[in-house]
């Protein structure tokens, strides 16, 4: 199984087809790993045919481990993200996130975007009044860890927990700073307490160059979703 091993950060990740690659960052909140894909749709089965699909398990999720500290937070994830696409020699690629993985792709859009041809954001996460069920969904998944690592302090997690979820928006980028992205965005609209509409929309209206499709996860359409999402990243794939 191919691991990326960077210090004490170990990162578990997988690599299907070829082509223009893209970088998948998974649902599941702060428990994002490959494994939850599958439901509406798996990307990794839909666009390898057509991309080189990279996918992984974030840190301290699924088969990745990592060390925790006061410090971790949005930007810790982002230099995963990169120091993986490092490792893996790509200069370029699409991003394709769901739930966090909306803001995971915002933050390598934000931090390095001279990388990004394109960006898939499906039912991104943002805050709607919401901001108590990402703190307890934290919680939860702190919990867990703190199982494993008994020595881990409430002052760590807690402060880990602030870094993530005390912005607003979509917690680690601005209106501004998406008003100001000319990446190309494919919104697929959430509908749900973590998902709110509300975000998708306003992604949606601020960027320069994004399309939002609001109906896109029923089983009557999802194989036309499939479509969209390979068409979209097809246009986008920057000429030889």
């Amino acid at each position: 199984m191919p691991y990326f091993e960077k210090d004490d950060v170990n990162l578990y990740y997988e690599s299907h087809g070829e082509g223009f690659p893209v970088l998948l960052f998974a649902p599941g909140g702060m428990r994002s790993a490959i494994d939850f894909w599958g439901n509406p749709w798996n990307p990794i089965e839909a666009l390898s045919p057509h991309f080189r699909v990279i996918a992984m398990d974030q840190r301290n999720a699924g088969r990745s481990r990592a060390p925790v500290s006061a410090s971790d937070g949005w930007d810790t994830y982002t230099e995963d993200h990169l120091s993986l696409l490092d490792h893996l020699g790509i200069e370029r690629c699409h991003l394709l996130g769901g739930c966090i993985g909306g803001p995971y792709c915002t933050g390598v859009m934000a931090r390095a975007p001279e990388r990004v041809a394109a960006a898939v954001l499906q039912q991104p996460i943002g805050l709607d009044n919401n901001r108590q069920a990402f703190y307890d969904m934290f919680d939860s998944w702190a919990q867990g860890l703190r199982e494993e690592r008994p020595e881990l302090s409430d002052k760590v997690l807690n402060q880990f927990r602030a870094n993530m979820y005390d912005g607003d928006f979509l917690f680690n980028v601005s209106p501004g700073w998406v008003s100001q992205c000319t990446i190309p965005m494919l919104v697929l609209m959430g509908n749900d307490l973590y998902h709110p509409q509300s975000t998708s929309r306003e992604i949606a209206a601020l960027a320069p160059d994004a399309t939002l499709i609001e109906d896109w996860k029923t089983p009557e359409v999802i194989d036309l979703t499939i479509s969209a999402v390979t068409q979209f990243l097809q246009q986008h794939n920057p000429q030889a």
